[in-house]
């Protein structure tokens, strides 16, 4: 366990690193396919680095990153694996990706041009099945096929699924698009990949060559399938309050006392990533038992309700204890995608 700054921790994030190894192999384990893990995001906010070599003993066949600067981090902590950049490729990024041996993904003819004129190293495809973000259109002229049936290094290709996690008549439309171009592309041994955590989960069906687990890896749900925890968001009680009954707590005074009683002070703010939309509707766990966010989130702290017993130095925790991380996040009428992804590098992350 890494240690935590007695005197200078205000919060902290707990990572259990088993327990992603023990949700990967659930995804490996229900896929039947080769794990491609998603670390973009310094790994959904947990790390990078961490993550990768946590997982290093599964053998996935490489990992994924939404930019050439994620990718060069994962470089330059000696992972030698094949590492993706989802990020569509642009020409002038091309010695960019030569340089740390990054994989590009390619989505449009220029790009395809530019690398190709670079020599012939690998790259992949995608193909926009429906979610109408990035990627070559399924039908779309097509003029791009003809240039990728000679092209050197073209390894894989892929779509994302949109709604797999609401919709399954839109997980087939999508797939069935995608197995059309794969088709039109005869000839070439491709690696063809789609599913993220929620089409993983459903089994065969759409998991391809390889499989693409994002949030399940990090302890969000996805599918039927519930995940170990992973992080466990933490803050100590750095003040302390007693107030009557009708005064008020943080900017508005949007929450009042309903009797006396006492307010405790936690250094944890939406500096940090606690969204400032779980003000006055969050939970937190104080004491062994879970209080309700008192007032307003602001940027370095935010209010709860203590008891007599509570002290300064206490610890609270956001989610990963009482309160999961996707109940959390439902609160915020967000995801867990977003709370995991919003703590900010004053957040200390400790691995298990």
């Amino acid at each position: 366990m890494t240690p935590i700054p007695d005197q200078t921790a205000r919060a902290w994030a707990d990572v259990t690193l088993a327990a992603i190894v023990a949700n990967a192999r659930t995804v490996a384990t229900v896929s039947e396919a080769r794990l491609l893990p998603m670390l973009k995001a310094n790994g959904y906010g947990v790390g990078a680095v961490a993550v990768a070599r946590a997982l290093e003993p599964l053998d996935p066949w490489g990992y994924g990153v939404a930019t050439v600067e994620e990718g060069a981090e994962l470089r330059a902590a000696a992972i030698t694996r094949p590492i993706l950049v989802f990020t569509p490729l642009h020409p002038t990024l091309v010695g960019h990706h030569l340089r740390d041996d990054l994989r590009p993904v390619i989505g449009d003819v220029e790009a395809l041009r530019a690398w190709r004129a670079a020599g012939a190293r690998p790259f992949h495809i995608e193909i926009d099945t429906g979610m109408s973000r990035t990627g070559f259109r399924w039908n779309a002229e097509p003029s791009w096929r003809e240039l990728l049936r000679e092209a050197p290094g073209f390894e894989g290709a892929f779509t994302h699924f949109h709604s797999a996690d609401q919709d399954p008549a839109s997980v087939a439309v999508q797939w069935e698009r995608f197995q059309s171009v794969l088709a039109g592309l005869r000839g070439r041994s491709l690696l063809a990949h789609a599913a993220n955590s929620a089409a993983a989960l459903v089994g065969r069906t759409y998991a391809g060559d390889l499989v693409r687990p994002g949030i399940f890896l990090y302890g969000g749900g996805a599918a039927e399938y519930a995940p170990q925890p992973v992080v466990r968001l933490q803050a100590r009680v750095v003040a302390l309050r007693d107030l009557r009954a009708g005064e008020g707590v943080s900017y508005g005074a949007t929450w009042k006392a309903p009797q006396a009683g006492r307010i405790a002070t936690l250094g944890i703010g939406y500096a940090d990533g606690l969204l400032r939309s779980l003000g006055n509707v969050g939970l937190v766990e104080l004491g062994g038992r879970v209080v309700r966010i008192a007032g307003r989130v602001t940027m370095d702290f935010v209010m709860v309700p203590g008891e007599a017993r509570t002290a300064i130095g206490d610890v609270a925790t956001v989610f990963g204890g009482l309160v999961s991380l996707d109940d959390q996040a439902q609160r915020g009428g967000t995801i867990g995608y977003e709370l995991l992804t919003a703590m900010g590098p004053r957040v200390h992350r400790r691995y298990l």
